[in-house]
């Protein structure tokens, strides 16, 4: 999760994730090395006094500074458009796991199990343990287990809400009256914090978002104990 004075992105959690982290990595050194070349070439001109006349209407220059930021962009378009197409697919979902936004609070139901649905609240400041973090912290978390496929359904009861993990690069709109499709893998087991991304109302600031992901045995004894 975010802490004081980080700067970076959080560590990944999803393959999304480390591809999203990889293709900000290759679209920043690009831009750096763009901007280093940009400001080298407006020093230059600044401050060297001399003009050279062949540069004023010069159609070989005017051709390649229009052809090279062609070729910058597609190097920039095709991984994110291949990012795009992997976020997109599920591939043989093991878990069905519905997330429904109200105001201002999640509602979870595993469909693939029977009485599994209940809601998640934001737990107070006062109330909190130690080592419990302000404002993310919920009284019933989403339980998942990692390296398993699965599958979430977003949609919303009331107003736009947005089902948001960043550690695991998802970000997903929850509409009325329209369900959100996306996929869900955990590479390893920890507690991963969201928080409602949509301006949703008074309370949008209090309705995060926990998953702990743990592994396959956990799991199964938590859906077995489940109240």
């Amino acid at each position: 999760m975010c802490t004081w004075s980080m700067i970076s992105l959080q560590d990944a959690n999803s393959p999304s994730m480390e591809h999203l982290t990889m293709f900000h990595d290759h679209t920043l050194t690009i831009n750096i090395l763009i901007t280093m070349l940009v400001l080298y070439i407006i020093m230059s001109i600044y401050m060297n006094k001399i003009i050279n006349r062949t540069t004023m209407q010069n159609q070989l220059i005017e051709l390649i500074w229009t052809f090279i930021p062609m070729i910058i962009l597609i190097f920039m378009a095709f991984p994110s458009i291949k990012i795009l197409y992997l976020m997109d697919e599920i591939f043989t979902p093991l878990i069905t796991i519905k997330c429904m936004g109200h105001q201002w609070y999640w509602s979870y139901e595993y469909s693939d199990f029977s009485n599994i649905e209940f809601d998640s609240f934001m737990i107070p400041t006062e109330e909190l343990n130690t080592n419990e973090f302000r404002l993310l912290e919920v009284n019933n978390r989403m339980v998942i287990p990692f390296n398993t496929q699965i599958r979430l359904l977003v949609s919303s009861v009331d107003v736009i809400h947005s089902w948001t993990i960043p550690a695991m690069g998802i970000k997903v709109d929850a509409t009325p009256g329209r369900i959100n499709q996306t996929g869900l893998l955990a590479i390893r087991p920890g507690l991963y914090y969201g928080q409602c991304s949509e301006i949703c109302g008074a309370n949008h600031s209090f309705m995060p978002i926990t998953i702990e992901s743990t592994n396959m045995e956990s799991f199964i004894s938590w859906i077995k104990n489940f109240n």
